[in-house]
């Protein structure tokens, strides 16, 4: 006897599940975004009119999570304000809000959407969810009502949060996530009294999610990984790149590799504001990624990644990453350095004059040393070892080590640190190390074009960033990011609450 059509979504769930769990991989889902936004106004729009705004949105984010099922998706991440944006106030963005309830209430909005109040975005996310028998993490907001007992209760009485949820295959509500580290701009949202480290497995790995922001810093995105232990981290983001370094591909492919850990990244895309740039970053680099400042175009990426990265046998070892850089004296080479800023931060830089040579360039407690060879040494092109040991930041100030190989803006000196997105010159190897007083460190190679260099270089257990050979493509960049985040300020914002 055939099974009934009642049974059907749920056997064909548990032969999918069943899949999964035997298998070593799932395909992960990104999609970047280029979001609706609603008209600037410090006033706000009815409850309707907002509501209308972010289902022109969904229309666009269920198109691209049915597209993401039917080619087998096991989950799909979506933007950091995918969903409404970002042109808010504080009693602007109030008509966007839903009360998110905590996950443990185990509840599936798509079949109970009125259980805590009027929740239609989390309603219609559910079901996209169960509908196409896929995870699918979004980036909402929370509010929550508070009074005059709590001594931080804002003045209007209620939180507001930057919030992650994700629903499972079956549209349940299984993780809920408040960002803790807000971006200057996010004046509109509250700072959660205390971080939150968000886990939840599935039959295709244990899973942690936090936004944007947050990667920056220990806790939570240290935190998660580490103590933690999750296989993948989910990482919805609204990232406006910042050339010579913090592109959104850049980075968060070079903080996977740092920290052995799947990322998947989802920006959003806008082009005015330079963001674009997203991603499936694995511990040996992007599996697939994309970076368009061009067009004003969504993006769908797939790939295939492992369930359990550490447990694969190309898994990345534990890296030294002082340890060749401290075990040798300087290098022999001309030593004449100059100050340059990338953007407000001094680096201390060394001209690469020759076409190959041996150099270090030392500030702080950073030593950096660069082995090198160009394919050609061109004259119309310079480059630089670059050292900076310090804070960076105008208002929230973090602690960074970068060794970095770097191409001018122009032959004038002046312009090392400017923001770059062509060359010309391939080098026939480089290897490029540090002495960093930290274990978090993370490395990327960026050629022209801002296009990564999956495949081409490789981190040796000593520490040293090498090239396996010549670059296929003319190099803009070759980094160690590293970060002290003992050496932190306190948070301004937060610890004035």
């Amino acid at each position: 006897m055939l099974p009934s059509q009642a049974l059907l979504p749920a056997v064909v769930f548990a032969l999918t599940a069943l899949q999964a769990l035997a298998s070593d991989t799932f395909i992960a889902a990104v999609y970047e975004h280029a979001v609706i936004l609603p008209d600037p106004t410090e006033e706000p729009v009815s409850p309707e009119d907002a509501l209308a705004l972010m289902n022109k949105n969904m229309d666009v984010l269920e198109r691209a999570i049915r597209e993401a099922a039917q080619k087998g998706a096991h989950i799909i991440v979506t933007p950091e304000d995918g969903i409404y944006g970002w042109r808010f106030t504080r009693e602007s963005v109030y008509p966007y809000l839903e009360d998110i309830p905590d996950p443990v209430v185990n509840w599936i909005p798509c079949t109970d959407p009125s259980r805590f109040g009027p929740a239609p975005v989390q309603e219609r996310l559910s079901c996209m969810a169960r509908n196409n028998s896929i995870y699918v993490a979004a980036n909402i907001g929370d509010k929550k009502p508070c009074n005059s007992s709590d001594p931080k209760c804002p003045s209007d009485g209620r939180y507001h949060y930057n919030t992650d949820v994700v629903f499972d295959s079956q549209g349940k509500l299984v993780a809920r996530y408040h960002k803790y580290n807000l971006f200057r701009g996010e004046t509109q949202f509250n700072y959660p009294k205390e971080p939150e480290t968000v886990t939840f497995e599935t039959p295709f790995g244990k899973f942690g999610i936090f936004t944007c922001f947050d990667i920056l810093f220990y806790e939570p995105a240290v935190v998660l990984v580490s103590k933690m232990q999750v296989d993948t981290v989910l990482f919805p983001t609204a990232w406006m790149n910042v050339l010579p370094f913090l592109t959104a591909v850049e980075f968060h492919s070079a903080w996977a590799m740092g920290m052995r850990v799947n990322l998947l990244s989802a920006n959003t895309h806008n082009t005015s504001m330079a963001m674009t740039g997203s991603g499936l970053f694995t511990p040996e680099g992007p599996a697939a990624y994309h970076y368009d400042s061009a067009t004003e175009e969504g993006r769908l990426l797939l790939a295939e990644l492992s369930t359990h990265p550490c447990l694969s046998p190309t898994y990345p070892p534990a890296i030294n990453w002082s340890l060749y850089a401290t075990s040798i004296k300087n290098f022999p080479g001309e030593n004449d350095t100059f100050l340059g800023a990338v953007r407000k931060d001094m680096f201390t830089f060394g001209e690469l004059r020759h076409k190959a040579g041996n150099y270090t360039v030392c500030q702080g407690d950073l030593c950096c040393h660069l082995v090198y060879h160009m394919s050609n040494k061109r004259k119309d092109e310079v480059y630089v070892l670059g050292a900076f040991d310090g804070l960076h930041g105008s208002l929230i100030k973090y602690h960074w080590q970068i060794c970095t190989l770097l191409k001018c803006l122009s032959t004038n000196l002046s312009t090392c640190g400017q923001p770059v997105e062509m060359a010309q010159t391939k080098f026939e190897m480089f290897s490029l190390s540090g002495t960093f007083g930290t274990s978090y460190v993370f490395p990327e190679v960026l050629y022209s074009g801002v296009q990564l260099a999956p495949g081409e270089f490789e981190v040796l257990r000593d520490g040293r960033l090498k090239s396996k050979q010549g670059t296929s493509k003319p190099l803009l960049t070759a980094t160690l990011f590293g970060r002290l985040y003992e050496k932190d300020l306190p948070h301004p914002l937060r610890t004035s609450l």
